[in-house]
């Protein structure tokens, strides 16, 4: 068996859901990997792994220089710090800058950033080539950790990718056989408004794929091939298992509390041209249709090795 990354060692800075899952196909491809955690517990199940786990809070707690000895690849999924100035808006790079770590081996960086940096788009469809209009704080964050992470690659030139992420959903996440099982789901709807979703094995592919593949500074929309609203997916859900569709609600009559009512101020359909160009990747789930098909085979597997 072909090991692609073997040779490789990535250094992740936020072992959170996304980027377990790409630790996954990044250590079946033959690459080492290290990675920061805030959670002893997560810590623990990391190393079990073969993951080398170290315990780091962003903002609070140092990175040691020794941490990333012999490192070739960064993965940076840390939340942005809203408050911040842009120079100094992602703590992951803040960190790594006050560690004094060399990183002389280092050959790639990828940051995990989000499309909504492009802001609210009318409902148009937008590319890579769109100029970002953030309008959340966490937005204006992203922007502004992509801006120094481009610039350490620049300065070291060395490929650059930015993964602009849409809607994340999969297994053990909420997601919306989860809220149709919950019960009490409500469909709002808002004639014309969309969202852009991706599964996390596709994010996961992606960046294993990009990682193999470097080339440059590039910037990527992870999205899937079909942008829907809300109660489509709720419909197909409740479809998969046997229930009822939720009642529709109009978005004027929802009350949605203001975070959720924050979602529905912006408006976009996700093109990925670019991804689907990518070296090495495929879409796995090219709609929300097969990824919650997945979820669902991925339940019953998991049933069925318990059993």
């Amino acid at each position: 068996m072909s090991a692609p990354l073997a040779g490789r060692h990535l250094f992740v800075f936020g072992a959170g859901y996304s980027a377990r899952r790409a630790i996954a196909q990044v250590q079946a491809a033959g690459a080492q990997v290290s990675a920061t955690t805030r959670d002893p517990v997560r810590a623990a199940a990391l190393a079990e792994s073969g993951v080398r786990a170290h315990l780091f809070e962003a903002g609070i707690s140092p990175v040691d220089a020794e941490w990333l000895g012999g490192v070739t690849d960064l993965l940076i999924s840390v939340p942005p710090d809203a408050t911040a100035p842009p120079e100094a808006a992602c703590p992951a790079l803040a960190a790594l800058q006050a560690s004094g770590a060399a990183l002389p081996d280092l050959r790639w960086i990828c940051y995990l950033s989000s499309t909504g940096v492009y802001g609210d788009c009318g409902g148009a469809w937008v590319d890579e080539t769109r100029v970002p209009a953030p309008a959340t704080p966490d937005a204006r964050g992203r922007i502004g950790a992509e801006l120094g992470w481009r610039a350490l690659a620049e300065r070291r030139g060395i490929p650059l990718d930015i993964l602009r992420i849409a809607g994340i959903y999969g297994p053990g996440r909420h997601n919306a056989l989860e809220q149709v099982r919950a019960g009490g789901a409500r469909a709002v709807v808002k004639p014309g408004h969309v969202f852009n979703r991706i599964h996390v094995d596709d994010i996961a592919g992606a960046i294993r794929a990009a990682m193999e593949h470097a080339d440059g500074a590039r910037i990527l929309n992870l999205a899937d091939d079909l942008p829907a609203a809300p109660a489509d997916l709720l419909d197909h859900a409740a479809r998969l298992l046997g229930l009822l569709p939720p009642p529709r609600v109009p978005f004027a009559e929802a009350g949605l509390p203001p975070m959720a009512a924050a979602f529905w101020a912006e408006n976009r359909r996700i093109r990925n041209d670019r991804l689907k160009a990518l070296p090495g990747f495929a879409l796995r789930h090219p709609t929300y249709r097969e990824g919650l098909a997945a979820i669902i085979a991925e339940e019953i597997g998991e049933m069925a090795n318990v059993v």
